[in-house]
């Protein structure tokens, strides 16, 4: 639990202090002051209808909070996504409980997480533990991006700002100026008061009144999803904290699972450097299927692997960098020159260009989740595999050219190692799944690495062949490209010295065609623990591990990167890679304490049998894809289910 005291009216808060709210379909962000600077409704990538987050002035938000001074302390509750906050002030104690209700359709089976139903309301909950505390509330909508705004009426018992807005429910008499409706309400002791944002609304009654419900309902989903984590070891808090976190980040019409619910968090205070990340990235996808598959969510697994399957076929013969969250090709980036953004950090962009980019390790992604799909029980029928080879075929083609990279940089292309072992795991796994013959086009590209992909002292991967250093040939070893020792033990070396940025790691040093510099970028530090674990640093790695764990804000959430003096949060937030890698890095540190530095050798896919095996004994991979259908009979109940009419 974090304990802040509450500043009046604060331009920002620092990006640490905000908590994720979501149903799987939508999101917000919530400070410890009780603001909501942040939410979209439906979906991730809609326009918000909050957004103070990027523009204190202009931007939309929804604060519920003491009218005096005070302390907050805040804590999800236990095995949910629900997050309550309580406020202590001179008169008394009031606790305020945020969530977006979510649950199973009445006819979706034990297993079935991707068809639910969520009414895309923000509740709030207002209850009085002590004393007596004067509460403050104020809103203001967001519309277009806060380029024009919202007209609040009070009509029909709520208050509404048009037909496509939102309403906000609750008994309370609202002053109105314009766009920004306050009001003040009195909580006593074991009073409590409810009051709800909705995107949809119920015919002929207030939502208030249904708050009951939702609530028991939302509570009971997520802590029935929570009981299918088979994890059990070290950590286990965090990897918990984890998976919650990675769900609330699935869309769950789709199975596609978004890099970030937030778009232009900057990754230096001041700079050009924001963009959206409310998109499906396909270089996330082996991450995500072995840290789902380790954990025993095989249904997620499932379908986030078909929804990347269905959308790249769609686009080929290119694989994209990233697609929409319901597969939509088009990501034509824009900026909203009308917004500040985050403590003045412009542009704010709104899609992402770097979808059209050419990224080669885009290419062997889509085989080396393949292979792991398959390795965890998936079927490849015929029409699969032939996608796979039309893949393995381009690779096969245009692994010698260069191109943008795996950091999506903004200036002329090159030919980068990371793109060149990722060339080298497709044409790898093409030959695992489909022939043989793929071998030798693998070996040419392995050659060529070691040739010219060296270029730092004792035989350590660079950035590129003309030079530079880049965390993600640490990758390496775990993508089964096999280094000697002493070159991996250089690698590390190297990477650490030159891209240290205290007890973390930036992604890269060079020129990339942007203005600035940027903060430690969280997940290079799993990718330095995973290969320390490669080369028997056990203890090293352990180390590591617990410093980047107690990085985590006060509920257990992960941004992007982070300011290595101050530890300040940086860029998107959260960030499902970041909280990707930590799942990895836990997995990945038992499987290595338990039998060693060889256990984690191979691809993914290996490993994923090996932790599987691992944590479901002898029933191995067919346990770990049937183990929530029988958890599923055995904790599912009517209250799980939430009916929406």
């Amino acid at each position: 639990m974090n304990r802040s005291r509450m500043p009046r009216s604060p331009r920002y808060r620092p990006i640490e202090d905000y908590a994720l709210i979501g149903d799987c379909h939508g999101s917000a962000l919530v400070a410890s002051d009780g603001s909501i600077d942040w939410a979209t409704l439906h979906r991730f990538d809609a326009d918000p209808v909050l957004c103070r987050l990027l523009d204190a002035d202009r931007g939309g938000f929804w604060s519920i909070r003491p009218r005096g001074d005070g302390s907050s302390t805040r804590a999800y509750l236990p095995g949910t996504n629900m997050l309550r906050t309580v406020f202590s002030t001179d008169s008394g104690k009031v606790a305020v409980t945020d969530f977006m209700p979510v649950g199973r359709r009445l006819d979706a089976g034990v297993n079935d997480y991707v068809h639910l139903n969520a009414p895309a309301w923000i509740v709030r909950r207002v209850e009085g533990l002590q004393g007596v505390v004067d509460m403050e509330t104020a809103y203001r909508p967001s519309q277009e991006f806060a380029r024009v705004p919202a007209q609040l009426a009070a009509r029909e018992g709520a208050l509404r700002a048009g037909p496509e807005m939102p309403a906000l429910f609750g008994e309370l008499e609202f002053e109105i100026e314009g766009d920004l409706a306050t009001a003040v309400l009195r909580v006593a002791e074991g009073e409590r008061r409810d009051f709800v944002l909705a995107g949809n609304a119920v015919a002929g009654e207030s939502p208030c009144s249904r708050v009951d419900e939702f609530f028991a309902a939302t509570r009971a989903f997520w802590e029935e999803w929570i009981g299918y984590c088979r994890y059990r070891g070290p950590f286990a808090d965090t990897v918990q904290r984890s998976a919650l976190t990675l769900k609330l980040l699935t869309y769950a019409p789709s199975g596609a699972i978004v890099a970030a619910p937030t778009t232009s968090l900057p990754e230096t205070i001041g700079g050009e450097r924001n963009w959206d990340y409310r998109f499906c990235w396909v270089r996330d996808s082996s991450f995500a299927l072995y840290a789902l598959a380790v954990l025993g969510y095989s249904g997620e697994a499932k379908c986030f692997h078909e929804f990347l399957l269905r959308t790249i076929a769609r686009s080929l013969p290119e694989v994209r960098p990233m697609y929409g969250v319901d597969g939509t090709m088009k990501l034509d980036e824009a900026t909203q020159g009308h917004l500040e953004g985050y403590k003045a950090s412009a542009p704010v962009r709104i899609s992402n260009g770097a979808y059209l980019q050419q990224q080669i390790d885009s290419y062997g992604q889509m085989l080396d989740l393949s292979l792991m799909y398959e390795a965890l029980g998936g079927k490849l029928d015929e029409q699969y595999r032939r996608l796979l080879a039309a893949v393995a075929k381009f690779i096969a083609a245009h692994w010698r050219e260069p191109d943008q990279g795996l950091w999506e940089m903004r200036g002329p292309a090159r030919h980068h190692v990371h793109g060149k072992l990722m060339s080298w795991v497709g044409l790898n796994r093409a030959g695992k799944l489909l022939d043989a013959g793929w071998e030798s086009e693998a070996q040419k590209v392995a050659d060529e690495i070691l040739e010219r992909g060296v270029c730092a002292p004792g035989g350590a991967l660079c950035q590129a062949y003309d030079g530079g250093t880049d965390a993600a040939v640490l990758l390496a070893p775990m993508l089964g490209f096999v280094l000697p020792r002493t070159r991996l033990e250089a690698t590390i070396d190297h990477v650490r010295r030159t891209l240290g940025r205290g007890d973390f790691l930036a992604r890269y040093v060079g020129e990339d065609g942007l203005q600035g510099e940027e903060g430690a970028f969280l997940v290079c530090t799993s990718w330095l623990i995973d290969a320390e674990l490669s080369a028997g640093r056990i203890d090293q790695a352990r180390a590591c591990l617990e410093r980047l764990v107690a990085c985590a804000n006060d509920v257990g959430l992960y941004a992007e990167a982070l300011d290595p003096s101050s530890h300040a949060f940086l860029g998107n937030h959260p960030q499902a890679l970041t909280h990707l890698g930590v799942i990895g890095n836990v997995v990945n540190l038992q499987l290595a304490e338990r039998r060693g530095a060889d256990a984690l050798k191979g691809s993914y896919a290996d490993r994923a049998r090996r932790a599987v095996t691992a944590t479901f004994g002898w029933r191995g991979v067919l346990a770990a894809m049937t183990q929530s259908r029988r958890m599923g009979r055995l904790i599912s109940s009517k209250r799980s289910k939430l009916a929406w009419p």
